[in-house]
């Protein structure tokens, strides 16, 4: 397993990959990047890993260059083509997984089959999703975690620079989150995924507090041919709090 930087135009981002296999794309969440994270050596077990680091996450630059949502489909699109593997699988976790989707509807040549793990995206009116820029900390751990204490098994790869506190290194990811989830996570994608043709599967924690559970019923709605699952004991975060099923899931989805 290493941690490498990719240089594609104007964006040069931290990349974790491992493994050897048929080649797995994983897109992070609206917090971080996981790191060396237990489910990504796991999934690194039978198939090679990359997991980018979002331009503007951390230390990845490009963010100046991210007018819209477009933009960085456009070079998560450039990024995939450079690696030269063909169709890739794509797993997206939470504003990841919106990204995931709309790549699968703007490359399809790309994606070969398509995980969608507590994905933001889609609203549903009635059922209005958490702000999780406004929550205060025990509000948000609540939110996020069946079990708030399983918050501790949640890795980071890549910390804050040296003399760059915590604080603003949280700050720098969530702003850049905020671009594409404020004021609301819906930018049109319930629009396009009838352009989506990849195999989906859809993960949901059972205890999700930020995107419910019920969720999966507007994504059913959306993609009929998708497999939605909810993972029990688990929140927003499944791949922690529910590592062996999550692991399992996906790879007898992925083959």
């Amino acid at each position: 397993m290493k941690t490498s930087r990719k240089t594609t135009g104007e964006f040069d981002v931290r990349v974790w990959s491992g493994g050897a296999g048929s080649p797995v794309l994983y897109l992070h969440g609206f917090e971080q990047h996981p790191g060396d994270a237990p489910f990504l050596r796991k999934l690194a077990q039978t198939h090679e890993v990359m997991a980018p680091e979002h331009p503007g996450y951390g230390s990845s630059t490009g963010f100046e260059r991210l007018h819209d949502l477009q933009d960085l489909i456009l070079y998560y699109r450039t990024l995939v083509d450079s690696w030269g593997k063909g169709p890739v699988d794509v797993i997206g976790h939470s504003l990841g997984g919106m990204f995931a989707a709309e790549l699968a509807v703007m490359a399809p040549h790309l994606v070969r089959k398509l995980v969608l793990v507590s994905p933001y995206g889609l609203w549903i009116d009635d059922q209005p999703l958490a702000d999780p820029f406004v929550l205060l900390p025990p509000q948000f751990a609540a939110a996020k975690w069946h079990d708030p204490s399983k918050a501790a098994n949640e890795t980071s790869a890549f910390d804050a620079a040296e003399g760059e506190s915590a604080a603003n290194y949280r700050t720098v990811n969530l702003t850049t989150a905020a671009k594409f989830m404020w004021p609301i996570p819906d930018k049109g994608l319930s629009r396009r995924l009838s352009y989506l043709t990849a195999p989906t599967l859809v993960i949901h924690g059972e205890s999700d507090g930020l995107v419910p559970a019920s969720y999966d019923q507007a994504w059913a709605r959306a993609l009929p041919q998708a497999t939605t699952v909810r993972i029990p004991g688990a929140g927003h975060m499944p791949m922690v709090e529910a590592e062996g099923a999550f692991t399992s899931l996906v790879n007898d989805f992925l083959g």
